[in-house]
């Protein structure tokens, strides 16, 4: 990624290019792929003296249906937004759509950043 808000090219239009690589606190992570499958978390050491837990393999989510929510397992992934590979893959991430015990419903967490899936029941 290169530097954020400034143009690759010069005033005169000549190329800009990046004066020094990543430094290894500016590295990311691979993303955590969750897939459905038995529970397995895993826990990984964040900035600044926190841990996140990522959901490696899931298959509880908490669905709420208006005012009370309850737990259900996850059978698929019907439709992923952010990648049609995904669906194919079940692979869980925000805004997928999965097919519940109680029905299907829409991922409102983030299960690779904080290790449990939230959902909210789909009108049909």
């Amino acid at each position: 990624m290169k530097d954020q808000g400034r143009s690759p090219r010069k005033r005169t239009g000549g190329r800009r290019r990046p004066n020094h690589k990543k430094k290894k606190h500016e590295l990311g992570t691979e993303s955590t792929e969750t897939q459905v499958g038995d529970q397995k978390l895993k826990v990984v050491d964040s900035r600044g003296n926190t841990s996140k837990v990522r959901a490696v393999t899931t298959d509880v989510a908490s669905v709420a249906d208006g005012a009370e929510t309850v737990e259900a397992t996850i059978e698929n992934v019907v439709e992923n937004p952010s990648n049609p590979n995904y669906a194919r893959r079940n692979i869980i991430t925000k805004g997928a759509l999965v097919e519940t015990s109680e029905g299907t419903a829409r991922v409102t967490s983030r299960p690779g950043q904080d290790g449990q899936v939230n959902a909210v029941l789909e009108e049909e």
